[in-house]
């Protein structure tokens, strides 16, 4: 399921004040918002996750199509990959998956970062800014500064 563009214009004003460090989406789709956010900060690194071939594919020839120098989208599991270059996560994952990638993140993060999550929470983390978007659900669109060394709450 797409980000809304409400969402991605959030998600995209969440990440304004996160550095200039390596961005990774995990769960990147079709690439809507990869593809935004490498357009919109084309000096810091995009990097997106997708397991599914046809959305993979449309991406990558989009990025090339656009000449898009700053990313890079990998047919493979985040849950598998090494995400420790990562200074921030976006993602728009089920609860299922959020779940995964907060024990994932617990168990390996070693750097300080923030994560920005398009309407589902990452469980055993306190956001530290949420947006409420306008929409049907006035959805929310969380960031979670995550500390090396600090156990999650909860």
């Amino acid at each position: 399921m797409p980000s809304s563009r409400q969402a991605r214009n959030a998600m995209a004003e969440l990440l304004a004040d996160t550095g200039s460090g390596p961005v990774y989406e995990l769960g990147s789709g079709w690439g809507g918002l990869a593809i935004g956010l490498a357009k919109k900060y084309p000096n810091r690194q995009i990097v997106g996750y997708e397991v599914s071939f046809f959305p993979w594919l449309v991406s990558v020839v989009v990025k090339r199509v656009l000449g898009l120098g700053n990313l890079v989208i990998y047919r493979r599991n985040f849950l598998l990959a090494d995400l420790s270059a990562a200074d921030v996560f976006v993602c728009f994952l089920d609860t299922g998956n959020m779940r995964a990638i907060s024990h994932k993140l617990s168990a390996e993060r070693s750097r300080d970062g923030f994560l920005i999550s398009n309407f589902f929470a990452l469980p055993s983390f306190e956001a530290d800014n949420v947006i409420k978007i306008d929409d049907l659900y006035t959805s929310p669109v969380y960031r979670y500064q995550l500390r090396r060394g600090i156990a999650p709450t909860g």
